[in-house]
């Protein structure tokens, strides 16, 4: 199937662009309050994230739980951050709650959880699970002949783990095609750049050696996004994934590209320089 889908999009880019800067924004300060967190991927994944849930994703605030939902799975659940400050902007959790960020008691905890977070389907821990998760509810769906789609965002390195390719193999067994990756392809993971750590090499050929139906795009271009998103949508005899080609830390200069900011939090004086490039 070609890359290339001719989209009229009807959503404003520009207002998805400013909504992703507020959510970059809290991000930095989320981590820097809790002196704990994941910054880096939360902000290579925030773009892809507003597209998803302000263009695609059939939930609703109101009622979090209804059964015809859309599913989304954040398999690399220690971007939490990223997470919560859509969710904020979503209109289902508050700013208060995201002061609550790893704070004992705080439904923010550093992995998303479903039993404390509204909006959350799927508790992440270790790497990995994320899209066996996927396919279960998936193939639940089907079985309940419900319309509804889940969609599982996966980092490069978690791609490192076996259970991610006995997944993939299922799902394609299966025909499950309302069963929808993306890839946060930012090249960097827990303790170095991820072709330091074990080479993944052609991603896409994997995919496709799978059996998947394959696409990619740059993660932080809004239109090739939401081109990425539709074309999801078009494939229906079986899995679809998207590899995402985004930027560690994206949006703050000191962390874009930096495997030190994986798992680190600003400092003050980090903060305010972040805060003033996210203007």
């Amino acid at each position: 199937m070609s890359n290339k889908v001719d989209i009229n999009h009807q959503f404003d880019v520009d207002e998805l662009i400013e909504t992703a800067k507020r959510c970059r924004r809290e991000i930095v300060k989320m981590t820097h309050r809790a002196s704990a967190g994941h910054p880096g991927g939360s902000l290579s994944a925030i773009d892809i994230l507003v597209a998803l849930y302000k263009t695609r994703l059939n939930i609703d605030p109101e009622s979090p739980k209804q059964q015809n939902r859309d599913r989304f799975i954040m398999s690399k659940g220690h971007a939490s951050p990223a997470v919560y400050s859509i969710l904020y902007e979503m209109g289902f959790i508050s700013h208060d709650d995201l002061n609550s960020f790893r704070v004992m008691g705080g439904i923010c905890q550093g992995h998303v959880d479903m039993k404390w977070t509204p909006g959350v389907d799927f508790s992440a821990g270790s790497l990995g699970m994320g899209l066996s998760f996927g396919l279960g509810v998936s193939l639940a769906a089907t079985m309940d002949g419900s319309s509804r789609n889940s969609f599982v965002m996966l980092g490069d390195g978690e791609l490192q783990e076996g259970q991610i390719w006995e997944a993939a193999m299922a799902a394609v067994h299966h025909e499950t095609g309302n069963l929808n990756v993306i890839v946060d392809c930012n090249r960097i993971q827990n303790d170095d750049f991820v072709d330091n750590q074990l080479r993944m090499f052609d991603i896409a050929s994997k995919w496709r050696g799978f059996g998947w139906a394959v696409m990619e795009c740059d993660g932080h271009d809004m239109r090739e996004i939401l081109t990425a998103i539709e074309w999801l949508d078009s494939v229906t005899d079986r899995p679809a994934v998207v590899i995402a080609h985004t930027i560690k830390g994206k949006g703050v200069s000191f962390m874009e590209n930096n495997p030190s900011f994986h798992g680190a939090a600003p400092n003050d004086e980090q903060l305010a320089i972040a805060l003033e490039e996210l203007k």
